[in-house]
């Protein structure tokens, strides 16, 4: 984001169209498809050469096909960008093939598989780091779901996050998980034969060397080769392997899903600010502002936080990280934290995609080469350790900044800038590594309080407190004690309570927990409360949690625009 204080004023990627390359991404001119057979014998082949000779011809890159191993020659594997293996299966190439291809690759070259790619070469230990897995078993042919994992990868961005489609299934001995990024997975609750549990790949990359590799288990029938979803898939993985388009390959675990797609996810952001986000495929998209979208359940300190953008053409957004409290105001972020900027035509450096906005440019040429176009999607990970701040774009590190200001613990968010300056979110995930409490969720958000009494004369009832809403409150009657309780619906363990005062605020109060509203914990008492928003770390389990007021700081009653009561969120994969 621009953060201008005046308001300024969609490419799609089609299958079979040019896709505008990166800026100074490595060029895509030939490609060698394999597809020498030593076991079983695919028959759709022919239909995969024929489509990728397509792909080509509309994407301005040459195919070469053969299935003649003696074109694995340091001179003649030279001449390509990549190099697919298509249904390959058994013992494919001798040893002296064997080492020129893994010069080829380790010192630069890529290598895409596809299917049958995973049951070759059985007993060459560096093949199968390559590959990532070797093939198991299938069942048969059937529909099943695709759960797409990376939604900012070239080969998966054009997916919906479930994508059912029929093909053959492929279990392997093996989750590569921990040595590649992956992409997609299966569901097996949605087809009968997997054996990989929770936990399916399907789709992969990683770097290999000085190379990169792509593979998919899709693309056994003859049928997926006329598939624009597949082929658009298989066109992003061969420029992936080539080079030609960026993409973070580095493996990914610990993170947790701060907003995954779903409603309920989204459901715990607030907006600050004019204008917002509408929800759909997964993909919040902004409309209107300028304001800031920002996750209320805690604050961060010490992590990696990752999310995938995409502007449709010369656009404006932005990542907030390190700020307090904005309380509806979201010029506060902008003052007090700092902004990670997308806009990639900014005169001024320090204001371009990958900056510290106004504080510290990113290295262009680094820049330029990870960054793919207007249109397509892009991955950030930026890493917050103290006031260091490090940012990725696609799996590149473009910038490494010393902070001055008190960002080590603070919140994070994502800008709408304003009508024209469109910004598309998806996939926004976290990982913390040092101290502090782990991510959680609002058990409080849409619970129905029930109060000790209401201002008289007023609509300021329980409710408000936990509706979401900051510019709505609970006020109560003049005098003490008072309380506010909430159901939580059933026991379960609470790590922080976050109450926001409204200026009638508590002296002393008590926060309580109970098994069934009837026998009361204190799990925290003060008798210095000053207002503002209290924010506390607790280890307590309870059904009900109950606010109790002993003494008004103010003639007023007690008045509380939000309760926000914490609980561990589901355990990453």
């Amino acid at each position: 984001m621009t953060w201008k204080r005046v308001a300024a004023a969609a490419t799609t990627l089609l299958l079979l169209a040019p896709a505008a390359p990166a800026h100074a991404a490595g060029p895509l001119t030939e490609i060698l498809v394999f597809s020498k057979t030593a076991g079983f014998r695919h028959g759709s082949i022919p239909a995969g050469i024929a489509a990728i000779r397509q792909l080509g011809t509309a994407n301005g890159f040459g195919v070469t096909a053969t299935e003649d191993a003696g074109q694995f020659t340091t001179e003649n594997l030279a001449r390509y960008q990549a190099v697919v293996f298509l249904s390959t299966t058994g013992d494919v190439l001798d040893p002296a093939q064997q080492s020129a291809f893994e010069a080829y690759v380790t010192g630069g070259g890529g290598f895409a598989g596809v299917h049958a790619a995973a049951d070759t070469e059985y007993d060459w230990p560096w093949y199968e780091d390559l590959v990532g897995a070797y093939f198991h078993s299938h069942p048969a042919n059937q529909t099943a779901t695709v759960r797409v994992e990376d939604r900012g990868n070239a080969s998966t961005a054009h997916l919906p996050q479930a994508w059912p489609r029929y093909d053959e299934w492929y279990n392997y001995r093996t989750n590569p998980r921990d040595e590649a990024k992956v992409l997609a997975t299966l569901d097996e609750s949605t087809y009968s034969g997997g054996n990989m549990g929770d936990d399916h790949p399907i789709t992969w990359c990683k770097t290999v060397g000085a190379g990169r590799a792509w593979y998919t288990g899709l693309g056994h029938t003859d049928e997926s080769y006329g598939e624009a979803n597949f082929l658009r898939q298989l066109l992003g993985g061969i420029q992936i392997a080539s080079g030609h388009r960026p993409a973070d390959c580095r493996p990914e675990t610990g993170y947790t899903a701060l907003f995954d797609g779903s409603q309920a996810s989204l459901d715990q952001w607030r907006q600050a600010g004019p204008g917002g986000f509408t929800l759909a495929d997964g993909t919040i998209s902004s409309q209107g502002g300028m304001g800031l979208l920002w996750y209320p359940v805690r604050t961060f300190e010490n992590y990696s936080l990752k999310l995938d953008w995409m502007m449709p053409g010369d656009d404006n957004g932005g990542v907030f990280i390190g700020f307090p409290d904005p309380q509806g105001d979201p010029w506060k972020p902008v003052d007090q934290g700092h902004e990670i900027q997308i806009d990639a035509t900014d005169a001024d450096p320090s204001r371009t995609t990958g900056s510290v906005y106004s504080f510290a440019a990113p290295d262009a040429a680094v820049r330029d080469a990870a960054l793919n176009p207007p249109g397509s999607w892009n991955t950030y990970e930026i890493g917050v350790h103290g006031q260091r701040v490090e940012i990725w774009l696609n799996g590149v590190k473009v910038n490494d900044y010393l902070s001055n200001r008190a960002i080590a613990n603070g919140y994070i968010g994502v800008q709408n800038d304003g009508a024209g300056l469109d910004i598309n979110y998806r996939n926004i995930r976290i990982k913390t590594d040092g101290p502090g409490q782990p991510p959680g969720v609002d058990l409080a958000r849409g619970v129905r309080g029930v109060a000790s009494s209401v201002e008289p004369g007023s609509l300021y009832l329980a409710a408000n407190a936990t509706d979401g809403d900051p510019a709505t409150r609970w006020g109560s009657a003049y005098s003490d004690p008072q309380w506010l309780r909430l159901d939580l619906g059933r026991s379960q363990p609470i790590n922080r309570v976050k109450l926001t005062w409204e200026a009638a605020y508590a002296r002393s109060y008590q926060i309580q927990t109970s098994p069934n509203g009837r026998t009361w914990t204190t799990v925290y008492a003060t008798t210095t409360g000053n207002g503002g928003v209290d924010d506390i770390p607790l280890t307590a389990t309870g059904r009900f949690v109950r606010v109790l007021g002993t003494q008004r700081a103010t003639q007023w009653g007690y008045s509380l625009y939000d309760v926000n009561v914490f609980g561990p969120a589901p355990a990453a994969r």
